[in-house]
């Protein structure tokens, strides 16, 4: 069947302009934070396992980090269990904990492993236990007890098995990416004795590229990149500006993590992060291979 010649023009027009990206990024490095509706909308996931593995296919390495949220507290709520959250995260005991490794070294881990092979790629699944991938620690959070303003009292709040990242080892993420592989990695670390942790996927991610010295990475989000005021996208930023943005209030609330999270990274090396739209289909290959991509940009650098 030959091509529709009303279409061709900007058929090739899309290719000439992905070309040069192309040239840029082949043999470079991308962490993308896998999470939000990209990971639950069929047509979605289908879209980014295609966008994996053609990025793989002329020259690049992406490395995979998802989360789970969702699915986790489905699941406890399966088995009658109640979840309970502090500053937004998951307070995670024994039990729960067992849930979490269920959940996102098993069931989200392999179904992402699964479609991109689907595809055509070469995925291979990991946790952070593998290897000695994530070194993670407990993470502990204070909060002021204000019922007697004149006491000020702080106590350290108990998360359970929520950690933080203490140092990464890449060298089972080194000899995957060097075998041509893709590798899909849950953020569960392990502690000095054995134990395990739940991390959130964006530090997992950030923490990675940076010891990577990745070229990109990419956090995919349920909204369009960083709005201004008038929810007008910005993109292009260095981390003056976007410590400026900061300090006077245009981020803050859920966005705050994410973007302190690409402010670390491209500070610690990284050429630049991303902030995109998982909801819109393509959305990692239009922000890597267009002019004009679809996400907001943050670069190193004042």
């Amino acid at each position: 069947m030959s091509i529709n010649t009303q279409r061709a023009p900007h058929i090739a027009e899309v290719l000439t302009e992905a070309l040069p990206y192309i040239q840029r990024f082949s043999g470079k490095t991308l962490v993308i934070k896998y999470g939000g509706n990209a990971m639950v909308d069929e047509d979605l996931k289908n879209s980014f396992a295609r966008d994996v593995v053609l990025m793989k296919a002329v020259g690049l390495n992406p490395i995979i980090v998802h989360g789970g949220g969702p699915q986790i507290g489905e699941l406890l709520e399966r088995i009658g269990k109640e979840s309970q959250f502090v500053a937004g995260m998951r307070v995670t005991d024994s039990e729960t904990m067992d849930i979490v490794e269920m959940v996102l070294g098993g069931q989200v881990n392999k179904s992402i492993v699964s479609l991109i092979n689907n595809h055509g790629g070469r995925a291979v699944g990991l946790t952070g236990k593998d290897g000695a991938l994530i070194h993670a620690e407990q993470l502990k959070i204070t909060s002021d007890n204000t019922d007697d303003p004149a006491l000020k009292v702080t106590e350290v709040i108990d998360l359970g098995h929520v950690g933080k990242v203490k140092s990464i080892d890449t060298s089972v993420v080194d000899m995957l990416v060097k075998s041509d592989f893709i590798p899909v990695i849950a953020p569960i670390g392990v502690g000095e004795n054995g134990e395990s942790y739940n991390i959130n996927a964006d530090l997992v991610a950030g923490k990675i590229a940076e010891v990577l010295q990745a070229e990109k990475l990419i956090l995919l989000t349920n909204t369009a990149g960083l709005l201004d005021r008038d929810g007008e996208l910005l993109t292009g930023l260095n981390a003056h500006q976007v410590n400026d943005l900061i300090k006077c209030g245009v981020i803050y609330g859920g966005m705050l993590p994410k973007i302190t999270c690409a402010l670390d990274a491209v500070q610690a090396g990284v050429t630049s992060a991303h902030i995109i739209d998982g909801r819109v289909q393509h959305a990692v290959l239009l922000e890597m291979f267009t002019d004009q991509g679809v996400g907001t940009l943050i670069r190193g650098g004042l």
